[in-house]
């Protein structure tokens, strides 16, 4: 065994999922929304927000205390948002007619 005993209580997985059906809501609404070119930028936020959630409480990631795990989720993390970064660089300089 790891001897990882301690889990999140189970109010704790409520209030996140709901957390997750709120930003799944906040995605559909701002999607009926003219954003202009904002619009994909709102919508990877929201889907960013929701997959920290996810990876947080229900990967078990906030309570690790392994330090290879610390650091693949930060590798992780920087990937994203250079990835995200380069995205919306290329989605911000195009030529639109």
């Amino acid at each position: 065994m790891s001897g990882h005993s301690k889990s999140s209580p189970l109010p704790t997985y409520f209030a996140v999922f709901i957390a997750l059906l709120i930003g799944t809501a906040l995605t559909v609404y701002a999607a009926t929304l003219d954003l202009g070119r904002y619009n994909a930028a709102v919508a990877l936020t929201i889907a960013s927000i929701k997959a920290t959630l996810v990876a947080l409480f229900f990967m078990h990631v906030k309570g690790a205390s392994e330090k290879l795990t610390k650091l693949v989720v930060v590798a992780a993390l920087f990937f994203l948002f250079l990835l995200l970064g380069l995205t919306m660089t290329d989605y911000a300089t195009r030529l639109w007619n």
